[in-house]
């Protein structure tokens, strides 16, 4: 099946390098601990001409340190209220690279999966030979390519998920979408990208399920 979202020219990523420029301009290296010359120096490794995604390791960047850098219509992003827990949720049934870099390769939006659950999603992809994106990858995509959130079209990152203490799977999934300014966001917020959450056997027409085809580090 052909990537939904990476098929015309206005979804595809800048090149590793222009992707670690831009990194390192928010000063993702600073908080990752990360020289910046590491970071161009491991953009340097991509094979040219790989549509990949230069993502940090959620356990040196997590979601609520890189939520603020995404930026829309000159509003920074914002993790939702009742989501405090939000750098909880970790990689679940996805493996990453044990690497402090790594690429994602050729993300996707999903757009074909909307009006699915999380749960019926989850094997679907699966069977597609894709890894769903965990929470920190989707926030490095947007970062980079900020057309790929639009309204109507955004996604979910199911291979991210909380487990409780009694070893059961929260029900929140996190998604990452465009805040209408209302209810506890605040009106000042509206256009503002978000990141929250929806429950995992719930339907939504307006979210994907965002994927990838792999992941590699060195």
């Amino acid at each position: 099946m052909p990537d939904a979202s990476t098929a015309d020219a206005e979804h595809q990523l800048p090149s590793p390098a222009a992707q670690a420029e831009r990194l390192i301009g928010l000063g993702v290296h600073a908080i990752a601990g990360i020289p910046a010359d590491d970071i161009r120096a491991f953009a340097g490794t991509a094979d040219p001409g790989r549509d990949v995604l230069l993502a940090v390791h959620p356990d040196r960047a997590p979601a609520s340190a890189l939520a603020p850098l995404l930026l829309r219509d000159g509003k920074p992003g914002f993790v939702v209220v009742d989501m405090p827990d939000v750098d909880l949720f970790v990689p679940t049934e996805v493996e990453l690279p044990d690497a402090p870099l790594y690429f994602v390769a050729r993300p996707d939006r999903g757009d074909h999966m909307a009006n699915w659950s999380p749960e019926e999603a989850l094997p679907a992809l699966t069977e597609q030979g894709r890894s769903p994106l965990v929470l920190t990858e989707g926030i490095h995509w947007v970062v980079q390519q900020p057309a790929v959130l639009e309204r109507n079209l955004c996604f979910m990152t199911i291979g991210s998920r909380l487990r409780k203490a009694n070893g059961a799977l929260d029900a929140r999934t996190p998604a990452i979408w465009i805040s209408n300014g209302t209810g506890r966001d605040g009106k000042e917020r509206r256009d503002a990208p978000k990141v929250g959450w929806c429950w995992w056997g719930n339907r939504h027409t307006w979210l994907g399920f965002a994927s990838a085809a792999g992941r590699a580090g060195r």
